[in-house]
């Protein structure tokens, strides 16, 4: 028993540490040694391998519990209109001046801030403009009760109304994204820099000539994210991931609920 423990307490601490490294391959194996951790600990107790591989196991459907809990209550507008909003406080997102200036330091010009709330759902974005490639950068805030996050975005809009997008979207992304996004996902470690350069290389691979692409002002901008936005929620409620109430707004249907919990799989293999 005492051999069982000091085995599985080192490989929790080994599993622990790998996932602090900024290296993918090291967090997978971080990962692979929570569940190897958790087979051994169940293992160990119990003296079956049937119960320890249950065990590791139920990490899978842990995102359960918030699904059934947070996720099913939630409640969405079907359309998003976005006003103009002022920045949040300092001390809910303190890097946003720092971004700012990353940001603007490549060359992008800030021409608005925006967003939208919902009952105790808010998103804030600080939107940029780069007029020499045409391209849109936003610094976006997502907030629901205790729990809230950003992400950076870089977006491109070539003619035939395709958007070529580069962002570091740090969770499992909970819609389906229209047949019109094009996505290259980094990791939420990255600069914006990196980031950039990044989709610069996205747009040369796939051919799209930033010269090509219409020019947009600031009231443009704002109104073709409310169209990705509006568009995003009809094209959800069209795939059954989520379903209209009779009060007007949208949830997730169960199809939906199921959909997200796959997503957390997909994250889990790409971690």
């Amino acid at each position: 028993m005492l051999f069982g423990f000091f085995l599985t307490f080192g490989v929790a601490v080994l599993s622990a540490g790998l996932r602090s490294f900024q290296n993918s391959y090291a967090q997978k194996a971080g990962a692979l040694g929570i569940l190897a951790a958790t087979f051994l600990g169940v293992y160990f107790i119990t003296d079956s391998w049937i119960w320890g591989f249950v065990g590791a196991m139920s990490w899978l459907f842990l995102p359960w519990l918030e699904i059934l809990t947070r996720i099913r209550a939630l409640r969405l507008p079907k359309e998003k209109r976005l006003r103009p909003k002022s920045p949040p406080p300092s001390d809910t997102f303190p890097a946003l001046s720092e971004i700012t200036r990353e940001i603007e330091d490549e060359g992008f010009v800030h021409v608005g801030d925006a967003g939208w709330d919902w009952e105790d759902y808010r998103q804030f974005f600080r939107l940029f403009y780069r007029e020499e490639d045409r391209a849109q950068a936003a610094i976006c805030l997502n907030e629901q009760r205790d729990f809230s996050f950003y992400y950076l975005r870089i977006s491109s809009r070539a003619k035939g109304a395709t958007v070529w997008t580069t962002w570091n979207y740090p969770l499992s992304y909970g819609l389906k994204l229209t047949p019109l996004f094009r996505i290259n996902r980094q990791r939420p470690d990255r600069s914006f820099w990196q980031l950039y350069q990044s989709h610069r290389e996205f747009l040369r691979r796939n051919g799209v000539n930033p010269a090509a692409i219409d020019p947009l002002d600031e009231e443009q901008i704002q109104t073709e994210m409310e169209n990705d936005l509006r568009d995003q929620i009809a094209h959800n409620i069209h795939k059954g991931v989520l379903k209209q109430t009779a009060a007007g707004d949208v949830k997730y249907s169960w199809r939906g609920m199921i959909y997200l919990w796959c997503q957390f799989l997909v994250d889990l293999v790409r971690l």
